[in-house]
């Protein structure tokens, strides 16, 4: 059993509605890959990023393989099978031809994935042909249909869980666009319809089909001659999923990392209007910060998962307490006492739900009322049939008048204000880039909100003020180093990278642990480019003047602090062990790399140069300032 460290040591006055809580138990998701093993898929290569030419069932072993070591850390408890199809041998509980689903000792065909199960997967070209084997399982002349018994295996696995408790998806590799091609006549008339009803029979029973197209180097996926129906494509659907199938090769990993992130219902709440009319909603998580997974406690001699139990022991009789407990509250010298189910619906101010009070116009909310990332919310008739209808009606006529509802909601140890603000529906040339629907935004109480002061005095008592001059200046500087195009999902942690990357290393017992990339590091490329110079030196020159010297600033005023003089000591010892080497003749005979990090620090902070980086960026920063 697995345990939440975060719900062991929790209090009972702890928000159990909170947003990590209710994410954490909403929909997980069923997802089985199925890989084309065909011929046509080991014979046609492309080239990769590093110039090595790649064959498409690589380069969707990799994808794979890429995204269940995403998965295991963001979603460890989503449920993942990978299966083959056009095999020559068969592994699968209907013991169907051509189809040969991948899995490993101790686990489920559909299970949530495991570290050895990545490790073998990794592996799985080196012995695939002797192990598995490649054939085309469509032949004309036969009944044979491989994709159709892929599509049947892929829906049996998926029959585990309901499909309001699970999203269940088949993701489907192929660089096949007509699968029934070699196919003539009536044989190929009934096998075509028979595939398109097996998928339709999946789709009907919750299963979403994603097709993830490889196309070849001189000819593009046709989507039109087959797998359009097979998934449901039709009209601007069509049109728009076409452009994507295009796309390099090598923007594969990219492609499925996007669709693994599928967006997922939060929460359903419903949302009362007025007179007991009420809809329902469906709520979805936006950008959320990215923390490490949670905590397993496991046994230190079995390595088994820990199940936590918590007793009550009576202090006057050292006995267990059988019966619930009772808090109770003093009250004129005589305990009232209160049962667990009375001080719920003490503490209930509010039942989840959504409520509306009212309407304000949109220019009454502010910038600073955002205190965290809202929430999206869109209309379900799953419960409530006319939800959409009603919905439709209020978010037009919120557009139209310029106006954002309030209402309140929250549970009951965070009840709060938010606002509903209608979001219009945005396509362009490459398809949808908003939908429609509404952001609710967590209001303020008025203890949030705390008024900066507007004037910030001197000693003297006197506010300073920035001279035109000074302010063209820092304007100038400003457009110089603005960034373009800037997102925050432009930028990983690098701190979680590099904690993925060793539970990556120590889970796969892999020797190296992968090398991470801080991106947060200043651009010292571009930050040294003569613009930008001249624009930060002419800024310091409006503001502190032409003879201004930090050091001797801090001297005078008496300010000197002693991470100064120790900058100053280390650039001193800097010079002088500098001294001790002969750079040029280093640089000339390739020595560089035989110096330690330490030492080629000396030249770098000797000649005010930065020393950040690993070692061979600090040897190419060396270099370049020597002109080699």
């Amino acid at each position: 059993m697995d345990v939440d460290p975060d719900d062991v040591f929790r209090d009972d006055e702890d928000d159990a509605d909170n947003e990590f809580y209710r994410e954490k138990e909403s929909t997980k998701e069923l997802l089985v890959y199925l890989v084309d093993a065909s011929p046509k898929m080991f014979s046609t290569s492309c080239p990769s990023g590093d110039q090595k030419d790649e064959t498409h069932f690589q380069i969707a072993v990799s994808c794979i393989s890429q995204s269940l070591k995403t998965q295991i850390i963001n979603r460890s408890y989503d449920e993942v099978a990978i299966c083959f199809f056009n095999t020559r041998e068969k592994k699968n509980l209907q013991e169907l031809n051509g189809v040969f689903i991948f899995n490993v000792a101790e686990r489920e065909y559909l299970d949530r994935p495991t570290a050895r199960l990545i490790k073998e997967f990794d592996c799985i070209e080196e012995r695939f042909m002797k192990e598995i084997g490649s054939q085309n399982g469509i032949i004309s002349g036969t009944r044979e249909n491989s994709l159709y018994n892929a599509l049947w295996v892929a829906q049996a696995l998926l029959r585990k869980g309901s499909a309001k408790t699970a999203d269940k998806r088949i993701l489907l590799f192929t660089n096949e666009d007509d699968p029934f091609g070699n196919i003539k006549g009536a044989t190929k008339i009934d096998m075509t319809r028979t595939t398109l009803q097996r998928a339709k029979d999946a789709q009907d029973l919750g299963i979403s089909i994603e097709l993830l197209p490889l196309s070849q180097p001189d000819e593009e996926f046709n989507v039109s001659l087959f797998f359009a129906d097979l998934i449901g494509l039709e009209g601007d659907d069509l049109a728009q999923f076409l452009p994507s199938v295009g796309e390099k090769l090598e923007d594969m990993k990219d492609q499925l990392r996007k669709r693994m992130f599928t967006k997922r219902i939060v929460r359903k709440i419903a949302f009362s209007i007025a007179n007991g009319l009420s809809i329902e909603l469906n709520t979805y998580a936006l950008i959320r910060p990215t923390i490490p997974g949670a905590i397993t406690w496991l046994d230190s001699v079995s390595n088994c998962p820990l199940k936590a139990e918590r007793s009550f022991i009576c202090s006057d009789t050292g006995a267990l307490v059988q019966e619930p407990l009772k808090r109770y509250q003093p009250y004129k010298n005589e305990n009232i006492k209160i049962s667990v189910e009375e001080l719920s619906e003490i503490k209930r101010i509010s039942t989840g739900h959504l409520r509306l009070l009212g309407f304000k116009p949109l220019s009454c909310l502010k910038d600073y009322h955002n205190l965290r990332p809202s929430t999206f919310i869109f209309p379900s008739d799953e419960e409530v049939f006319g939800s959409t209808c009603i919905f439709i009606a209020l978010h037009r006529s919120m557009l139209r008048l310029e106006r954002f509802a309030v209402a309140f909601y929250g549970s009951s140890s965070h009840p709060q204000l938010v606002a509903l603000i209608a979001q219009k529906e945005i396509i362009s040339h490459g398809g949808q880039v908003e939908p429609p629907g509404m952001h609710m935004i967590y209001l303020p109480y008025s203890e949030d909100i705390r008024h900066v002061e507007e004037l910030y005095s001197n000693s003297n008592g006197a506010a300073p003020k920035a001279t035109d001059d000074q302010i063209e200046k820092a304007t100038a500087l400003m457009k110089r180093i603005d960034l373009k195009d800037f997102s925050v999902c432009q930028f990983s942690n690098p701190a979680l990278q590099r904690h993925y990357a060793v539970l990556q290393a120590l889970a796969l017992e892999e020797p190296d642990i992968p090398e991470t990339i801080d991106e947060t590091l200043p651009d010292e490329e571009g930050m040294a480019k003569p613009g930008v110079v001249s624009a930060v030196e002419e800024f310091k020159l409006s503001v502190y003047g032409d003879n201004y010297d930090e050091e001797k600033e801090l001297v005078g005023n008496g300010k000197a602090s002693e991470t100064s003089k120790k900058r100053k000591a280390i650039a001193d010892n800097a010079v002088k062990e500098s001294a001790n080497y002969d750079w040029d003749d280093l640089a000339d005979n390739g020595k560089l790399k035989d110096l330690t990090v330490v030492e080629l620090k000396y030249y770098l902070t000797a000649h005010s140069l930065p020393v950040t980086g690993k070692k061979e960026a600090l040897i190419s920063r060396i270099l370049t300032h020597m002109g080699k």
